[in-house]
Order: structure tokens, then sequence, then C-alpha cells
């Protein structure tokens, strides 16, 4: 696992580097919602092939642009795709009639809508997750996935 997070660090961009370096990536839920994927889940439902939580509502995944530094961490440790081959799997995808998750303009926007929907999931650097929503998961800035726990302070 060392060998994975030296080498991510590595590819990542020195702009993003920086910006994961200083707290954790969090995959959040509403706080209403009492489902706890795995990463692997997690991964599948960001790729839309898992499509409904345990009580059967439709599962409402949301990312940020594509150019975003968290959405390429994410789609590098939980997604395992790189910029250009998230693009061509969803150009791929698309062929089979499968519609990428839609794309929020900012955090804010993602905080907002995952607290507001209860079907909702998305990511969001530490800082800003609020009580409204419930993490799920964990992404360390070194690219280690953990369960939810002590954030960092951000006051």
């Amino acid at each position: 696992m060392l060998a994975v997070a030296v080498g991510l660090s590595v590819l990542l961009p020195s702009s993003l580097r920086a910006q994961t370096d200083a707290q954790p990536l969090l995959i959040v839920v509403s706080a209403d919602n009492n489902d706890a994927p795995s990463a692997d889940e997690v991964a599948q439902i960001f790729k839309r092939r898992k499509l409904f939580w345990s009580n059967g509502a439709r599962i409402q995944p949301v990312n940020l642009p594509a150019d975003h530094p968290l959405r390429q961490h994410f789609a590098r440790t939980l997604l395992h795709l790189s910029p250009e081959a998230q693009e061509e799997y969803w150009n791929e995808q698309y062929f089979h009639g499968v519609l990428p998750p839609h794309v929020l303009a900012s955090e804010a926007a993602v905080r907002r809508f995952v607290g507001d929907t209860r079907a909702g999931i998305g990511y969001l650097s530490a800082c800003e997750a609020g009580a409204h929503l419930r993490v799920i998961l964990q992404v360390r800035p070194d690219g280690h996935l953990e369960a939810p726990g002590d954030l960092p302070d951000c006051r």
C-alpha cells in the first residue's frame, strides 16, 4: 500500500498534492441515510453499476467538475481512473445508455444537495462537511482509505 501511496503522490499534479495534503477527502451521505457502502460499493455507485440503496431508493451520486482537484483525487483513489480513463469510460457507457453522475459546481453545492437529498452521495474536503451529513468513508491525503474518524479542526 505504501508503494501505491508514494506512486499516487508522484502522479498527482503539485496543485492537487498541495490541496489533498491538507485534509482528508470525505465520502458523505445525508444524515438520514443509514446505508454504509464499502469503498468498492462507492466505486460501483459512481460508475453507475450500483443503483439503489437498501431501502429501494435510487442512488443519486454527484461529482465535482472534472478539473476539480478533489474529483481527480477521488477518481484516482476510489475509482482507480485517471481523468483520461474517466472520459473514455463514460464515452463507452453513453453508448449503453448509462449516464454519469450529475456534476455540481462547488463543494458547497455538493454539501447542500447531499444534505437535502436522502438518496444522495458525494465527496467533500473534511472542512466542508456539516452536521446534516454523515461521513461513510475517509480518504487520507496519502490515499489510504479508512472508516470515519476524527476530523481536522477547521477553525
